[in-house]
C-alpha cells in the first residue's frame, strides 16, 4: 500500500442501494456520506426508493463517485448535482463523460453532466480527500472496461470496481484489464464489489 495512511478513520458502512440490476453503494463514513455510481437517466424515484427501503437518506449523499461513465452508473450525475451532490471527477474522466453526452438519444431524458460545480481530483490526492470524509483508501485509475474506469480500493482490502472485468479475463500481461488488477492486488485487494452482481472474494491463484 501507499504510505501517508491517516489514523482515525473507520472502516465505512456499506449499503448497496443499487436497481435495475446496476450496484450503487453508498458509504456511510465518519463525517460525510459517498454514493459509488448512480443509475439510468430519468430514474431518480427510483434511487429514491432504494435507499428508503435500506434507511439511507439521500439528504446526507455529499458526494457521487463513478467508476465508469457509461449510462447505468453515471446516468443520474447530473441530477444528483441538481440536489447538491458533488461530483467527484478523476483526471481520466472527462472524455468519457463527453462520449456519455453522444450515447443519449432524446427519449433518455439525459441532464448533460456539466463542469461546474464538480471536483476536480487526481488520484494521487485521493487519499487525503477520503480520509476527510472519514474514510481511510483511495481512488486508483483502473482502465479495462472503459478508459475511464476507476476504482474506490479501502485500506481493509475492498474495492468497488465498477464493470472491470474478472482477473481471470485474460492472460496477456501486457492488457489493461491484467495490469488494473495487478495494481489492486498490489493494494492487497481481497474482495470486489462490482457494478453488478454480489461481492466477489478473490482467488489469489488468478494472478
Amino acid at each position: 500500500m501507499t504510505s501517508g495512511r491517516g489514523h482515525g478513520a473507520a472502516t465505512p458502512n456499506i449499503v448497496n442501494v443499487g436497481y435495475d440490476a446496476t450496484n450503487c453503494y453508498v458509504l456511510n463514513a465518519a463525517r460525510a456520506s459517498l454514493l459509488v455510481d448512480a443509475g439510468w437517466p430519468s430514474t431518480l424515484p427510483d434511487l429514491r426508493y432504494a435507499m428508503k427501503r435500506t434507511d439511507v437518506d439521500l439528504g446526507d449523499i455529499r458526494y457521487l463517485l463513478c467508476t465508469h461513465y457509461h449510462p447505468d452508473h453515471a446516468g443520474l450525475a447530473q441530477e444528483l448535482k441538481a440536489l447538491g451532490v458533488t461530483l467527484v471527477v478523476l483526471e481520466n474522466q472527462y472524455q468519457g463523460i463527453e462520449a456519455l453526452r453522444t450515447y443519449m438519444k432524446p427519449e433518455h431524458h439525459y441532464h448533460p453532466i456539466t463542469r461546474q460545480g464538480n471536483l476536480d481530483l487526481e488520484s494521487i490526492a485521493s487519499r487525503a480527500f477520503l480520509l476527510g470524509l472519514g474514510i481511510q483508501g483511495e481512488i486508483l485509475l483502473t482502465p479495462g472496461h472503459s478508459d475511464d474506469s476507476v476504482s474506490l480500493v479501502l485500506d481493509g482490502g475492498l474495492a468497488f470496481t465498477g464493470d472491470l472485468p474478472p482477473p481471470g479475463f485474460t492472460v496477456d500481461p501486457d492488457h489493461p484489464v491484467r495490469k488494473s488488477w495487478g495494481l489492486l492486488r498490489a493494494h492487497n485487494v481481497h474482495t470486489a464489489y462490482p457494478g453488478h452482481g454480489p461481492a466477489r472474494h478473490l482467488d489469489p491463484r488468478l494472478d
